[in-house]
């Protein structure tokens, strides 16, 4: 596939390698919009945190897609799991399911962790994978029993604290980004951000710990190359 067609580069005064670098960044590493600003700066390219801002809401979600597009097909195992997210002041629940690889599936924040929210969140997997598992694990929380039953009940499902470790896992780079932001404001703005996130920082972190150095250092460089042809970048430019 190639660059992302639908969105358009027209009117703005900044070349693509810009715009896309500073999304990358801001999506890959915990960094703030002025941070961004300061390492781009250094670079000798001059551009307001504001700006930074306004390209990651217009671009970032559509390079996420675009990195999803070229997944593979989810595994026939997954890990759902869910955690408390406080969102201006408020608890709130954020569920991730990640398949037996640890590719993320899907990453909704809801008001509650009740059978109605575990039914909503069952569904949606279906329907946004088009896939069914074989087996689905979660830990002992009585509504993901209650939501099988109604919406997966030829799956197998395996309940136990203990076996979802790669679910769990996987929470923490949202964690550190939750951190980072001093937390979220309000709902709609916390899922527009984790799915934006959860599509683009995965790309940049294939499982080091798995493969020897050299191999990181190729997979990378492939990742790189990929991020330049979605986004139609060609790469940064030097600073004059």
């Amino acid at each position: 596939m190639g660059a992302v067609s639908a969105l358009s580069y027209k009117g703005h005064r900044y070349p693509v390698e810009v715009i896309s670098h500073c999304v990358g960044l801001y999506f890959r590493f915990p960094l703030s919009f002025r941070e961004v600003e300061e390492l781009m700066l250094e670079r000798g390219i001059v551009v307001s945190y504001e700006t930074i801002r306004r390209w990651c809401a217009k671009f970032g979600q559509a390079y996420a897609n675009a990195l999803r597009r070229r997944q593979p097909r989810p595994g026939d195992k997954w890990h759902l799991d869910e955690v408390f997210i406080k969102i201006n002041g408020r608890l709130r629940y954020l569920w991730r399911a990640v398949d037996q690889d640890g590719m993320l599936l899907d990453i909704p924040v809801q008001n509650r962790r009740d059978t109605a929210a575990a039914k909503r969140f069952f569904r949606r997997l279906l329907k946004n994978t088009g896939a069914v598992p074989r087996v689905i694990v979660t830990d002992k929380l009585r509504s993901y029993g209650a939501a099988h039953r109604e919406v997966m009940p030829s799956v197998e499902h395996r309940q136990s604290k203990y076996l979802n470790n790669g679910a769990e896992n996987s929470h923490q780079p949202t964690r550190q980004r939750e951190r980072a932001m001093k937390g979220f404001r309000s709902m709609g703005g916390a899922q527009r951000f984790l799915s934006t996130f959860s599509g683009i920082s995965p790309h940049f972190r294939p499982r080091r710990h798995l493969i020897p150095t050299s191999d990181y250092r190729t997979e990378m460089t492939i990742r790189f190359a990929i991020w330049e042809q979605i986004t139609g970048a060609a790469g940064l430019p030097t600073a004059p």
